[in-house]
């Protein structure tokens, strides 16, 4: 893919910007006021072609994000603004069919924002599957490439998507389209991490109704006719149907179904919601031909077809069966239903056990606990489509199955195809049974069809509506205290924070409901909000990180020409700090060979002015960052780029970048070891992080006084 510069002609730095470079995205078809930030400004010259800055007023649909990764120490963030400018050097086909919320699923190019879908969180030794919401959607036209696995599903993806592997995320191809470099990609020796590919569901015919209605009725309902002498009454005939139950879903399935075959019912309470248990509504009948009708329907058929057994095993799954702790489970006292239900079962190919629970003076309890894990449990739900959306949650369950997805091929299609992708508040969800990643600075302008190279400095978003979407979700009663971190993809306090104020509105609605935060910057204006942070640290509900990357004023000019210089930041540290409010170092990024001889004097210089914790991070080069980073160490450094690249790969593994949970944020090898002993060495020797991670209150917490008014129509 070529690479732009600001006016076509062969890339060089551009004055007050890092990156020199416009590298297409992957899905592409200034005013200052006055402010101290550490320079010497006599050094500036003023150029007309210097690109400006643009800021676009955006209204995000969400403000929260949720992320799960072991490398960083927080769960939900803010990120204020889209793009950055400090200058700091995935899709699927549409019909791929994704795991919503309610276990069932849905094309990908029908998934809408807002929408609840199945993702992933790690907690202990596993990923577990986690209901998540959609927060975008969006579509392109690039090249495809089709994944074939072991079981025979196949999936469609653009070559940049990733899925998860028993070695981590790997992604579709090999080769970035900017670079010739290699990446960790899919070969025929991974295996996708999932479920196993998702069943067909069968046809709700009119043998598929008649299965649910007998399965529902013999399971849960009460079908008599009562004959007896009635004085002064010459017929004393009653006919009775009715059918109650908790869950409106299957009772509202059934009386549909019913209505297919002209049979009318009422509905009414049948218990009121008391002590904690919930109320439980039914329909009922009195008429005899809808009683003898209904009776003629749940008759055994001589000849069940495959729909009526699937329309069966759904309507007594329903009526009788329980599915909790990954075990799925049918139970009955009467012995002919048991039977068919085996029967069912073994005509759709599923193994199960039976089981008998005695119990003194009543007939036993027969149990049929379907076998074979997860994706046999999936395949029961999606062949059979069960109405109970609770009964087929597999919340909290851990990825991993039995399932044959080892990668058998990864061919490309041999053309463009229109192509589809979500963001999930999870940062991943589940397509055709295996787990597939969406994408997180640079690299996310790509979703906005700008480059991730200067249009990520010049072409900027704000949030306008922040402020207003965080109260709105602190005012939700399901919503968890826990710190939230604000600026940790882009900066919250770049410069045209400023103008817009949005970290400041943030802020101030944290503040005022005692809400826990983390701040991470770069730039000295952070001290503009003392008036807020002071007050909210006395209370123990704000830690700041300043993020210093080198001493050498010269060295900062090149790497972050917008950001503020380094004696500036200390000073920021130290105003914090002699403020009252808990502050720390952030060494980021350590660059080899570069930087990384700065980290002693830098955790020094950052003690002295009082910094209480620190923490450092190695430079990362995911997506067209590599080529970026390259171009500027050639212009700025040509002696050193082939020995800083070198280093880099020696502490990545070979290769130029590792996306990989658990070593992305400190890199692999003898020489990040070394870094890691130099880093708690010097913390020790300085009294950092005497306490691992500073204590925030979360029991302060009180809702927004104003809570909004719930829209009529979400």
């Amino acid at each position: 893919m070529a690479l732009k510069t600001v006016d076509g002609s062969p890339a060089r730095p551009v004055k007050g910007r890092g990156a020199a470079l416009n590298p297409e995205g992957r899905f592409e078809s200034l005013a200052r006021e006055a402010f101290d930030d550490g320079w010497d400004t006599s050094l500036d010259e003023k150029e007309a072609s210097r690109p400006r800055t643009t800021v676009t007023a955006e209204h995000a649909r969400s403000i929260l994000t949720r992320n799960d990764s072991p490398d960083v120490p927080f769960s939900l963030s803010i990120n204020p603004y889209r793009g950055c400018e400090h200058g700091c050097v995935y899709c699927l086909s549409g019909d791929t069919p994704i795991l919503m919320g309610d276990g069932r699923v849905r094309p990908l190019r029908d998934v809408r924002v807002d929408d609840e879908v199945y993702g992933t969180v790690r907690q202990g030794w596993y990923r577990r599957y986690v209901k998540t919401r959609v927060l975008s959607c969006w579509s392109t036209i690039k090249a495809a490439y089709r994944i074939t696995l072991e079981d025979g599903t196949r999936v469609v993806a653009g070559a940049d998507h990733r899925f998860l592997t028993e070695r981590g995320w790997k992604f579709v191809s090999d080769a970035h389209p900017c670079s010739a470099s290699q990446r960790p990609h899919l070969t025929t020796r991974n295996k996708l991490m999932g479920t196993g590919a998702f069943a067909e569901p069968t046809a709700k015919n009119r043998d598929y109704r008649l299965g649910y209605l007998c399965g529902m009725v013999r399971g849960d309902g009460l079908l008599a006719s009562y004959h007896y002498q009635r004085a002064g009454r010459t017929n004393g005939d009653q006919h009775q149907f009715s059918l109650a139950l908790c869950d409106v879903e299957a009772l509202r399935r059934a009386q549909d179904y019913l209505l297919d075959f002209e049979i009318g019912t009422s509905e009414f309470v049948f218990q009121r919601a008391v002590a904690g248990r919930p109320a439980m509504h039914a329909i009922r009948t009195h008429s005899r031909p809808s009683v003898e009708r209904v009776r003629a329907i749940v008759a055994w058929p001589a000849e069940p077809s495959g729909e009526w057994i699937a329309g069966f095993l759904a309507g007594i799954f329903d009526a009788e069966g329980s599915y909790s702790q990954g075990i799925l489970r049918i139970s009955n006292t009467d012995e002919e239903i048991i039977g068919w239900v085996s029967r069912g079962l073994r005509d759709l190919g599923f193994r199960f056990t039976l089981e008998r629970l005695a119990r003194a003076r009543a007939r036993p309890i027969e149990v049929v606990r379907l076998d074979g894990g997860l994706r046999h449990h999936l395949r029961f739900f999606h062949t059979v489509d069960s109405a109970i959306s609770r009964k087929r949650s597999i919340a909290g369950q851990a990825v991993k199955s039995a399932a044959k997805l080892g990668v058998v091929a990864v061919e490309p299609v041999g053309r463009a195809l229109r192509l589809y992708d979500i963001t999930t508040g999870t940062g991943d969800f589940i397509a055709n049974g295996v787990v597939s990643h969406n994408c997180y600075a640079r690299p996310s302008h790509a979703y906005l069809e700008l480059s991730p190279g200067l249009d990520f400095e010049t072409r900027l978003f704000a949030k306008v509506n922040a402020a207003e979407l965080l109260r709105k979700e602190l005012a939700r009663p399901a919503h968890r205290v826990e710190p939230i971190a604000i600026g940790v993809n882009t900066d919250a306090y770049q410069p045209i924070e400023r103008e817009w104020r949005i970290t400041r509105q943030v802020l101030e609605v944290l503040a005022e409901c005692e809400h826990p935060c983390t701040l991470i910057t770069k730039n000295a204006m952070i001290e503009r909000d003392l008036d807020l942070l002071v007050p909210m640290a006395q209370k123990h509900l704000v830690q700041a990180f300043v993020s210093v990357t080198t001493l050498d004023h010269e060295l900062a000019r090149r790497m972050e020409p917008r950001a503020v210089a380094p004696r500036r930041r200390l000073q920021a540290i130290r105003n914090l700090a002699g403020a009252g409010v808990p502050v720390g170092v952030m060494v980021a990024p350590v660059i080899p060979f570069l930087t990384d001889s700065e980290l002693e004097p830098v955790l020094e210089a950052a003690a002295e002015a009082g910094a209480q914790s620190a923490g450092y991070v190695l430079m990362r080069l995911p997506w067209e960052l590599k080529e970026l980073f390259k171009d500027w160490l050639e212009h700025h450094f040509p002696l050193k780029a082939a020995h800083v690249m070198s280093r880099v790969r020696q502490m990545r593994g070979g290769r130029e970048n590792d996306p990989s949970f658990g070593s992305r944020m400190r890199g692999e090898g003898l020489l990040a070891e070394l870094l890691e002993k130099r880093f708690d060495i010097a913390c020790r020797r300085l009294g950092l992080n005497r306490e691992r991670r500073m204590a925030l209150d979360t029991t302060r917490f009180k809702p927004p006084r104003n809570r909004p008014q719930l829209d009529l129509f979400p």
